[in-house]
């Protein structure tokens, strides 16, 4: 059996996979944000009882964690020093002098203060060259007395940015020996560990991300796996990377930088997982949960991935799912400002006190309260009845906030509270398509979270997109996700070559070296060896440009020739022609970092759904109730029992499909169907 856990702002998810029997068992509890561990342990106890196991029965646990994100977001992470050379204390503050994209004519936007203040910014003397020699031996004693002082200062960890270390690191490797002298109870994190690329400020910005939320990430990890050792002893514990991969505990306490943003990366490796399973390799992912909406995009079968991003305004150097997360869950708050006019988000009642219709002493409305008013949720069945919602206190809140205000009626107030928060995610799904070069309309949009599948259809409409797959289990995908992500290494070598510059043997001893660690680690976590994938690429570029794009490599058996070389370069101009429409085979490419990740596959799951049943789906009809629809008021709706629904079964909109963990809204002349993988297919 295989145990994911997804932890949200609103709800914790879990899954756990029988590969045996290949049932899979699913349930939420709600998260407790004061200690997440908390809700995860109350979590297995719940799937355990409702499968009838026990942890012994476990071989795995997965877990997606939003702790190095909140610190990142709350600005709560560890007081953090950083140790630089002699001259380029202030880099993170020299940064790019870019402005932020949002706030480019808004002269009071402005980047983020720097995570490390500059009197906890300190030089050490030393220098080693661009080509990796040492200009300038390492002042011993200029460390001694730098770490000395953020000793005094009290910082809880120590970052360490050397120039040039990503060639040749042996300065890093000396200052981290006299940290751990001097100041054995900070951990330290070394550039040529976290980032060892080229870019100073990213480099910088990467390392410093990783000591900021080191310490927070590894009390909450330590915490777990006590928690876990004394209730059930040792337990094999993965967590999630913002790659889309997992790795360990050990790895995740050093690098905790790749838990930013990991849990929506499992929606999208789930999105990817059904596409594949569909032929479907054109995907747009839609996670909407109890706090924000997360959109990520599979391009010809795989999750886009970035090996530079953005984490709240700050450069990051790792490969990271590009997944774009706006204000706009269930639980987001609906408010009128200062000139009359409605909002939605992105302020969200989260766990505690939650949606008013929760009854647990939130008064404000949420998008959650509209759906019930609108009759989309059934409030004796969300979470299976498990947790009752109370419509009384749903209309009081909209209406007192939002009805009155506005001279309308409690239904008029639910449904522009449901179209606002619906524009807002349209205009999200664009910035990640559309701005980008993708039309949407030759995308699937693929919905779950929580909320997803109630507004999916409308969503697709409104955009043109041809088809909306609901998959099975929407309200624990992303948990799910975590059971088919593997386990995940990358490594990187900043080369800086030209083109004609280039010998393919310089390469090959690069990605040997590169191929080595990562089958080492792979190794070293038991992964059999015909479940292991080494993948080569590099980072190229034209002679001149400031940005690269990742290019497979071209090889034969792990060696290389010339024409492997002069067949990756055709690759990269492939690749500039599909993302930029132009490609220019005359000019000279770099080749800049070349990068092996290093992959050890899970075994797949099992989503089959029975043998195909027809097109009528009457067995799985559970009653009629009136649904609130724009410009049609409330309209009589069949309302169906997914449990029940078979392959083949065809339901016709307006209806509603009802499950444990989430609701699909099927509007006015739209059809639904169940694949034979038990995915419902929306034409709208």
């Amino acid at each position: 059996m295989r145990l994911g856990i997804d932890v949200g702002g609103t709800f914790t998810d879990v899954v756990l996979i029988d590969d045996r029997s290949g049932r899979i068992h699913y349930t939420k509890v709600l998260t407790t944000p004061r200690n997440q561990a908390e809700g995860v342990i109350n979590g297995i106890e719940k799937i355990l009882n409702l499968a009838g196991c026990t942890m012994k029965d476990v071989d795995a646990i997965v877990h997606g964690s939003t702790i190095g994100t909140n610190a990142l977001i709350e600005r709560k992470g560890a007081k953090t020093g950083l140790i630089t050379t002699e001259g380029f204390r202030d880099v993170l503050e020299i940064a790019r002098i870019e402005r932020p994209d949002a706030g480019l004519y808004d002269m009071n936007v402005d980047l983020p203060p720097p995570l490390v203040p500059r009197y906890l910014r300190l030089e050490v003397r030393e220098r080693v060259g661009a080509d990796g020699q040492v200009i300038t031996p390492l002042d011993e004693e200029s460390v001694r007395r730098a770490v000395e002082q953020l000793k005094a200062e009290g910082v809880e960890s120590i970052a360490v940015c050397l120039l040039f270390s990503f060639l040749n690191p042996t300065h890093e490797r000396r200052v981290r020996e006299i940290c751990q002298e001097l100041y054995p109870e900070a951990p330290v994190s070394l550039s040529s560990d976290i980032a060892p690329e080229f870019r100073e400020y990213e480099r910088t910005s990467t390392t410093v991300i990783n000591a900021y939320l080191q310490p927070i990430v590894a009390r909450y990890l330590d915490t777990l796996v006590r928690l876990l050792r004394e209730r059930y002893g040792h337990v094999d514990l993965r967590i999630m990377q913002a790659s889309g991969g997992s790795m360990t505990v050990e790895v995740a306490r050093r690098h905790a930088v790749h838990t930013v943003n990991s849990g929506p990366a499992g929606g999208v490796v789930a999105g990817s997982y059904i596409g594949r399973l569909m032929g479907d390799n054109q995907l747009i992912t839609v996670d909407m949960g109890g706090t924000s909406f997360d959109i990520g995009l599979v391009d010809q079968g795989q999750p886009r991935v970035h090996s530079e991003s953005q984490f709240e305004g700050y450069p990051v150097k790792i490969p990271a799912v590009d997944v774009h997360a706006i204000g706009a869950g269930g639980g987001s708050i609906a408010w009128i400002d200062q000139g009359g006019a409605l909002n939605v988000g992105p302020i969200s009642a989260g766990a505690d006190p939650g949606p008013a219709c929760y009854g647990q002493g939130g008064e404000e409305p949420t998008v959650t309260d509209a759906n019930l008013v609108l009759g989309r949720l059934n409030p004796d069945y969300f979470l299976g009845g498990e947790m009752p919602l109370y419509p009384e206190l749903a209309r009081r809140a909209i209406e007192t906030r939002v009805a009155k205000p506005l001279g309308m009626s409690v239904e008029e107030a639910a449904s522009g509270i449901v179209r606002l928060v619906n524009a807002n995610m349209v205009k999200g799904i664009s910035v990640s398509s559309i701005e980008k070069g993708y039309d949407v309309r030759e995308f699937t949009l693929v919905a779950f979270g929580g909320a997803g599948a109630l507004h999916a259809v409308e969503l697709a409409e409104a955009l043109g997109m041809k088809k909306v797959v609901v998959p099975p289990y929407p309200g624990i995908f992303s948990a799910l996700g975590l059971l088919v992500s593997d386990t995940r290494h990358d490594y990187v070598q900043t080369v800086a070559l030209n083109e004609r510059e280039v010998k393919p043997e310089d390469l090959l001893e690069v990605f040997q070296r590169l191929e080595q660690q990562g089958l080492e680690q792979l190794r070293a976590e038991q992964v059999p060896e015909d479940r292991i994938t080494i993948i080569w690429s590099a980072d190229l570029r034209y002679e001149g440009q400031s940005y690269e794009l990742n290019t497979p490599v071209s090889h034969r058996n792990g060696q290389m020739t010339g024409e492997d070389v002069r067949e990756t370069i055709r690759r990269f101009h492939q690749l500039h022609q599909r993302i930029y429409e132009y490609s220019s085979v005359d000019e000279a490419v770099e080749f800049v970092n070349l990068r092996v990740t290093a992959i050890g596959r899970v075994p797949p799951i099992s989503l089959a759904a029975g043998e195909p049943a027809g097109t009528d789906a009457s067995a799985a009809l559970k009653g009629v109730r009136p649904v609130y629809f724009f410009g049609a008021g409330f309209v009589e709706c069949p309302v169906y029992d997914r449990a029940r629904l078979r392959p083949g079964n065809v339901v016709e909109g307006p209806c509603l499909v009802e499950e444990i963990a989430s609701t699909t809204v099927i509007t006015p002349g739209a059809r639904g169907m169940v694949d034979e993988y038990g995915n419902i297919i929306v034409v709208p």
